[in-house]
């Protein structure tokens, strides 16, 4: 297997320790959005970028509470989370323009959870192509804009 270098990316390594604790937690409660990509808060959810994106403007939107399942939500939040959905799906559409999307949850390790303790919603843009060779053949994802641009972006249509 043949080595693609980035290395840019030690920085970033070198500057993210492991969290304690929920990371989306972290993010909700430091109140320091840009920094946590952070796009929208709502009353009982809020909406982050993924920093390890399955393609380019992959979002989460989580309750505030820590919460692991669907069924511990309350009417409020589950309405708040799908109106929210919406919303960022119709935005990535207007900017991004992707020729369809993946809206999932995964509920459990075994689901493909990476995170299991707090649930989240994923809103994933895709391309026709998008599944291309670099991931089968290189074991590479191509993201080709930067988390911190397309925060900016998204904050500018908000």
């Amino acid at each position: 297997m043949k080595n693609l270098w980035a290395p840019w990316r030690i920085a970033y390594i070198q500057e993210h320790p492991q969290e304690n604790g929920c990371f989306l937690c972290n993010s909700f409660q430091d109140k320091q959005d840009e920094k946590h990509l952070i796009v929208v808060r709502g009353k009982e959810c809020f909406c982050i970028l993924n920093k390890y994106p399955y393609s380019s403007g992959h979002l989460m939107i989580a309750p505030n509470r820590h919460k692991p399942d669907i069924s511990d939500l309350t009417d409020h939040e589950m309405l708040e989370i799908m109106k929210l959905a919406r919303n960022m799906k119709d935005l990535l559409a207007t900017i991004m323009k992707p020729d369809g999307f993946n809206l999932g949850v995964n509920l459990g390790k075994s689901a493909g959870a990476g995170l299991v303790g707090h649930f989240h919603l994923h809103i994933v843009p895709r391309w026709s192509g998008d599944t291309n060779f670099m991931p089968v053949i290189s074991e590479v994802k191509v993201i080709p804009q930067s988390l911190e641009d397309l925060y900016k972006e998204l904050k500018k249509h908000l």
